[in-house]
């Protein structure tokens, strides 16, 4: 089973776009796919146009059963938006013993309904991404030309590694995913040399990269998968190239985080 969050601690480096993407890129491959937004945002519900009943803080909060928190983006693929609630949820589990275990308890459950669980987190870090991330123990890492974003990688490079030596567990960057890329652009370069760098120092894969595409914005104004909107525009044609990398380092590397073992 596939479990992974995709995460960097800033905003606007194409999470969303790369969680949905490869969501899409699985279900048509046959596999059932949870989307969890985290992120109190709501970005998949606003990109998708999704217009759940109820949400990620009823499942957390209020211990609803999935199948009420739920709604379907695709005949493959199922959705637990965020609201603006689900800062009240995770202020619930604070007090809670073992509070970086919730999501291990809460999913684990329902994991024999699907093939694949993904988790679009906040671009800062919170106790839902910390559950997350142990609950999955592997991260992509969006980062797009803009030193922040390249910071904001490092960051969560950082962040797996103080949950390793804190909590005893064993999570890790399965990849560094480069997006929003254009060549012509002075930084790009400037960026793509530190990124390299980052990736050899820490012994993290660094993904083929997704260029510039203004279907993109398209895509989301019309409130459907990249895929379905133009499955041959540029930015679909990297990331297919990049999610069959990521599939290839996760199966000739599989990996379950301790925590999920115990």
């Amino acid at each position: 089973m596939i479990k992974l969050v995709i995460s960097n601690q800033r905003g606007g480096v194409g999470k969303t776009t790369t969680t949905l993407a490869f969501a899409r890129h699985l279900a048509g491959k046959g596999k059932r796919v949870l989307v969890v937004d985290t992120d109190p945002q709501g970005s998949v519900s606003v990109t998708l146009g999704l217009k759940p009943s109820s949400y990620l803080s009823h499942f957390i909060g209020l211990r609803y059963a999935l199948k009420d928190c739920i709604v379907s983006a695709h005949p493959s693929i199922d959705v637990v938006c965020s609201s603006r609630d689900t800062v009240q949820a995770e202020a619930m589990l604070m007090g809670a013993v073992g509070r970086e275990q919730a999501f291990v308890h809460l999913f684990t459950p329902v994991e024999a309904g699907y093939d694949v669980i993904l988790f679009d987190v906040a671009p800062s870090v919170t106790l839902l991404q910390t559950c997350a991330m142990v609950y999955c123990g592997k991260a992509l890492v969006p980062v797009d030309m803009d030193p922040l974003s390249l910071h904001g990688a490092v960051a969560t490079h950082e962040l797996t590694r103080i949950l390793n030596e804190l909590l005893r567990t064993d999570v890790r960057v399965a990849g560094l995913l480069p997006t929003q890329v254009n060549l012509r652009l002075q930084m790009t370069e400037v960026i793509t040399n530190s990124l390299k760098s980052f990736a050899e120092r820490a012994s993290i894969p660094l993904l083929p990269a997704i260029r510039t595409d203004t279907t993109v914005t398209k895509a989301t104004k019309q409130r459907i998968f990249l895929q379905d909107y133009d499955d041959t525009c540029k930015a679909m044609e990297d990331y297919r190239t990049a999610f069959e990398t990521l599939l290839s380092l996760l199966e000739a590397s599989p990996h379950v985080p301790i925590a999920a073992q115990a």
